[in-house]
């Protein structure tokens, strides 16, 4: 009966330990997330502190404003993300419908353009049935896509859309910074590449097997240039950490004006990249279905869908970074840190609307075109670009 006691009470002062242990950590926590400075939006102080008076409410607005959380979520985060694929997707499909004397989505919210079009797809792709067709690895061809679109979100957060700080307070917007940012994303965006050669593989069928093999091949084609151009005005700048190359450009000029050939060269490999008119080589919808997603549908069809639009993000974002002044622009004091954000998503926007605007005025390529194109006319472009780089770092 004793030694039964005992136990109770062990048992008993284990317990109450773990939970008094657990209720400091609580409170350590959020401690903690109320005493960390927060993202500096003006506007938004009012709202902020009626809801700061509020208990509990206080907690979530904190930790939505602590800069961990805020990159994460909005800006340069998931949210940010999100609205960017929606907003393209609708513009290119209104571009080329209206190049082409084409009327375009409009059976969804017809008074505002079918603006929501995309978001009942959307809806239609997350409730759909995912069919896994008996032929495929199927391991692979569950996993994989998943695996893609998280390879295609993360250079997001290696990207910075504002400066560490403006006049000793942190301002800016960014997710993870190492000073090699650059070479990082680049880094992450090839490696996409594989991602989608594994989708084609693990798909198992004849159509997919095409599309993977232009995939692959295409692939042979642009990274070269891609990385050369990166690395041609990275020689300028003399460093890859993206605050000093923001820097750079606004106390002399644009890498755009400074290196025009590795600009071309980028902006050309981008459009490759992303399989843009006139290398949609891979898919070639009248040719090969969908190339590597073929056999897809459902909520995973929509996650493979959007991935050549996320891809036309992250290089659209780069390319404002290391060539069009990155966030610079005037200050608006009540937007505070979306200020810098603003600017950088005003020009990503304009640049992936360029992009987008091939699909209406070019043919495709064949992909024997492509590769000669790439390997002959562009790689001179990038190695003129590199001897102009090393001419301007000389003199």
């Amino acid at each position: 009966m004793k030694a039964a006691l005992s136990i109770i009470n062990w048992a008993s002062s284990l317990i109450s330990g773990l939970i008094t242990s657990t209720l400091q950590l609580i409170y350590s926590v959020i401690q903690y997330i109320l005493t960390r400075p927060e993202v500096n939006i003006p506007f938004l102080n009012p709202i902020i502190d009626f809801l700061n008076k509020v208990p509990v409410i206080n907690i979530i607005v904190h930790l939505i404003l602590w800069r961990p959380i805020f990159d994460l979520l909005f800006v340069p985060g998931l949210i940010s993300v999100t609205i960017a694929l929606i907003y393209i997707i609708w513009f290119e499909r209104k571009l080329t419908a209206k190049v082409q004397w084409r009327i375009g989505p409009l059976e969804v919210s017809r008074s505002i353009g079918g603006f929501l079009q995309p978001f009942a797809d959307l809806f239609r792709y997350t409730f759909q049935e995912f069919v896994v067709p008996r032929q495929v690895d199927r391991g692979y061809f569950i996993h994989a896509p998943a695996i893609v679109f998280i390879l295609s979100i993360l250079p997001v957060f290696f990207i910075p859309i504002g400066p560490q700080e403006t006049n000793g307070v942190v301002n800016g917007i960014y997710g993870v910074y190492t000073g090699y940012d650059v070479l990082i994303a680049i880094a992450l965006v090839t490696l996409f590449n594989i991602g989608i050669i594994l989708i084609g593989w693990a798909s198992n069928d004849r159509f997919t097997y095409i599309g993977t093999v232009r995939e692959a091949l295409l692939y042979t084609g642009y990274e070269v240039v891609l990385i050369l151009s990166v690395v041609s005005i990275l020689l300028i700048y003399g460093t890859a950490d993206p605050f000093e190359i923001v820097k750079w450009q606004v106390t002399h000029l644009p890498g755009a004006v400074v290196n025009p050939l590795a600009f071309l060269a980028f902006l050309i490999a981008t459009l490759m990249a992303t399989s843009r008119f006139p290398f949609e080589i891979p898919e070639a919808d009248t040719e090969i279905v969908l190339g590597p997603y073929t056999e897809y549908s459902g909520v995973v069809y929509g996650l493979v869908m959007t991935m050549s639009y996320e891809k036309l993000y992250v290089l659209s974002m780069l390319m404002v970074l290391l060539f069009l002044n990155g966030w610079a622009g005037p200050y608006i004091p009540p937007l505070g840190a979306l200020s810098y954000a603003l600017w950088f998503g005003i020009k990503t926007y304009i640049v992936m609307m360029a992009m987008v605007f091939t699909r209406s005025v070019y043919g495709r390529y064949r992909p024997d075109q492509a590769l000669r194109m790439s390997w002959s006319s562009l790689l001179g472009l990038v190695i003129a670009s590199l001897l102009l780089s090393l001419l301007i770092k000389l003199f």
